[in-house]
């Protein structure tokens, strides 16, 4: 008879520490959930450092904070909120991004799971449920005011659809957010929208947009404070060029934007970017200047933009560029190439750089158009490795002109100067060399003569 009043007591006990250990996941749909369409609900997953290290997800009441003591209302919050999910299949970075934002800081992590809404096939009501999505959330947000958050330390970070969510409720709640990021705002639907039926700058006190996919899914335009064009904003490097590769060739470019912001949130590499009116131009050489930014230098991409918030405040609206690798480490390392030659007649061709140092190398093709060499003027280039090399030790340099059925030309090179766009160091300098169209010349460089350091 003790041993059944034991149990008795012990089950109540044993189901309750079972409910508190569950962790909770994002909603795990399929295309018939699609087909059928779903009605919106929002559900609300947070994680902390204190919850299984940042592994295990608790549901969050949309009524009652108080019931929930891993949300500390004194931490930083993070909104990730994702975008169309036209099969219902959950994010695959998901996990990832939630476990790299708890490693770099003391956050609570909300997951905003809207899976209900959109996971839908018929696109154009999934874009009408991100305005009932918004209301949800801004509901929510202002719970956590009266539980003593602070609009100021929250952070959204929107993917394509959930980018214009972020907006609509920064604009609800009057501009007063501390950041939204956007990884590459959805364009259908959105292009050509007023801002108050987008994301625009207002939505936030900082507002920080990435794109990646700005001739397909993504959105165009400028969109906030600082907005950053991986590889001009379209087509990535590493992803399929033709439909014969499947759904990779529709979604691929869309979702490098949240691969690139992994790369910058933990760390692995850095990219630096430049203010530019176009892609061609920054390609070009002709935007290599930082001087707006002062010491800092221009800005890099991602998820610590904002220790240049205060100058990009000043300046409006910013376009920056820069270039990516295909698979991470993403970041690439820029040297500004100038190059003097003697030959009395013009040549046009382009320019391999090769770096080499402590057994690696590094390789810049200059070759998006071809370069115009001229007597005794300096010709600028930008030259962007596919790594660093800390500690040049030769350099390897290839001329050519694209076109096997002209004569071989000759580029006699006065003098050659690089400069590392991102270290500070002595620029490395070379001259007086021969380049013999289509063979690799590999030489020391020396500290440039004329160099300021």
């Amino acid at each position: 008879m003790f041993l059944w009043q034991y149990l008795t007591l012990l089950l109540p006990i044993t189901v309750q520490l079972c409910k508190a250990q569950r962790c909770e996941e994002f909603s795990d749909l399929d295309i018939s959930h699609a087909i059928i369409g779903t009605s919106l609900k929002s559900r609300l997953l947070l994680y902390t450092r204190d919850n299984d290290n940042g592994t295990c997800g608790t549901l969050l009441s949309h009524t009652d904070l108080s019931a929930h003591p891993q949300f500390n209302s004194s931490r930083p919050t993070t909104f990730i909120i994702h975008g169309y999910r036209p099969t219902g299949s959950p994010p695959a970075w998901l996990q990832k991004f939630e476990e790299l934002l708890l490693a770099r800081a003391d956050l609570n992590v909300i997951v905003v799971d809207w899976n209900h809404g959109a996971a839908n096939v018929n696109y154009f009501k999934t874009v009408e449920n991100t305005y009932k999505a918004a209301d949800n959330l801004t509901a929510f947000i202002e719970m956590m005011q009266r539980h003593g958050s602070s609009l100021s330390s929250i952070h959204m970070i929107g993917i394509s659809l959930g980018a214009h969510i972020s907006g609509f409720v920064g604009a609800k709640l009057n501009g007063s957010i501390g950041r939204i990021t956007a990884l590459d705002p959805a364009g259908p639907q959105f292009t050509g929208a007023l801002p108050e039926d987008r994301l625009d700058p207002t939505d936030a006190q900082f507002v920080d947009v990435l794109h990646t996919d700005i001739d397909s899914l993504g959105f165009r335009e400028p969109l906030g404070h600082i907005d950053f064009y991986a590889n001009g904003g379209a087509d990535q490097p590493g992803c399929p060029k033709t439909i014969l590769s499947g759904g990779a060739y529709f979604k691929c470019d869309h979702q490098r934007s949240v691969l690139l912001y992994f790369d910058s949130v933990d760390g692995t590499c850095t990219s630096r970017t430049y203010p530019c009116a176009s892609y061609k131009e920054f390609l070009d050489g002709d935007c290599l200047s930082c001087d707006l930014f002062g010491a800092a230098g221009c800005p890099v991409f991602g998820y610590d933009v904002t220790k240049w918030k205060d100058v990009l405040l000043s300046l409006g609206q910013t376009k920056t560029f820069f270039t990516t690798n295909a698979e991470s480490p993403f970041c690439m390392t820029n040297y500004k190439v100038e190059v003097m030659i003697w030959n009395e007649d013009l040549r046009f061709g382009y320019i391999t750089v090769k770096l080499h140092g402590n057994g690696k190398e590094a390789v810049a093709n200059i070759d998006h158009k071809a370069s115009e060499f001229k007597k005794y003027t300096e010709t600028t280039l930008l030259a962007q490795f596919d790594k660093d090399i800390p500690s040049v030790k030769e350099v390897s340099l290839k001329f050519s002109t694209g076109n096997a059925l002209k004569p071989k030309y000759k580029l006699r090179v006065l003098r050659i100067r690089l400069t590392h766009l991102e270290r500070e160091e002595r620029p490395l300098c070379r001259y007086d060399i021969l380049l013999q169209q289509d063979k690799e010349v590999t030489f020391r460089p020396i500290p440039c003569e004329d160099s300021n350091f």
